[in-house]
């Protein structure tokens, strides 16, 4: 049993815990991620590990109530107990120093990018960090982002702040008029998608963060398979970074669809 230190509403719909959990704080690192149940009878979630205090023994994840599942986990409150908590799991950031790096991150990406950033900082890297939603009330982290950024540039759908369109319009403003040495991308997947597509032509080094449906985080199920450079690979323990103009997107949104059904079920059977 894992205690909920803090609890907080982000923004709508999109929620921060700070959980204690001394054996996963003493090992995270950026880009690993923990795998979760609310209760005994819960689904397994996994999320990336936003941060974490070594001192304090805890560690704080993001996440976006979208179905069954998260909206449980978003009912809970300071001091309730998560019935388990895995982790830190996935294979930590490849960090070094590349020269000008650029972030990249939509929706509730926007929290994953946040261990990005201040690692490649830490490493002598400038920090160039782009975050979108669709309008300013799904917008979280700017000030945090902005203390870990060199630059931070807002995006919004509607325009409703920042600039009007999507990330990957001023990503490719900043690729003609910049040397950008890598690209990390995190949040839906057809903008890390696109996100590849704009720096290809370039030669950029561009990296995705995935994060299909899983189950046991070990390998051993398979469901979090994707392809990458044409060969089958395990995002939990082979991921989740991956060469993004390697990722096969087609097939992972293809199977990223594969329970609409049974999800749309789950939530007309939510009794709350």
């Amino acid at each position: 049993m894992h205690e909920i230190l803090c609890a907080k509403t982000l923004c709508l719909g999109i929620k921060l815990f700070e959980v204690s959990a001394p054996l996963i704080a003493k090992k995270a690192e950026a880009g690993e991620f923990v795998i979760l149940r609310v209760d005994e009878k819960g689904e397994r979630i996994p999320l990336t590990i936003v941060d974490w205090s070594r001192a304090k023994g805890t560690i704080t994840i993001v996440f976006q109530e979208v179905g069954r599942s998260t909206k449980k986990l978003g009912r809970l409150k300071e001091g309730d107990m998560i019935q388990n908590l895995v982790g830190p799991l996935g294979n930590p950031l490849e960090n070094r120093f590349y020269g000008t790096t650029v972030c990249v991150a939509g929706g509730v990406g926007i929290g994953a990018i946040f261990p990005i950033a201040r690692a490649y900082r830490a490493s002598g890297n400038k920090v160039i960090t782009i975050i979108g939603a669709r309008n300013k009330d799904l917008l979280f982290f700017e000030e945090e982002l902005k203390a870990m950024s060199d630059e931070l540039y807002i995006t919004t759908d509607d325009g409703s702040k920042g600039t009007k369109g999507f990330v990957t319009d001023v990503l490719g403003n900043l690729l003609q008029s910049l040397r950008v040495d890598l690209v990390y991308a995190v949040g839906p997947v057809l903008m890390m998608k696109t996100v590849a597509e704009v720096t290809k032509p370039y030669g950029i080094k561009t990296i995705a963060s995935l994060n299909p449906i899983m189950i046991d985080g070990t390998g051993m199920c398979g469901s979090c398979r994707v392809i990458v450079g044409g060969r089958m690979r395990f995002t939990c323990v082979d991921g989740p970074d991956f060469d993004a103009h390697e990722v096969d997107f087609e097939n992972l949104l293809a199977r990223n669809r594969r329970f609409l059904e049974e999800e749309a079920l789950a939530m007309k059977d939510d009794p709350n």
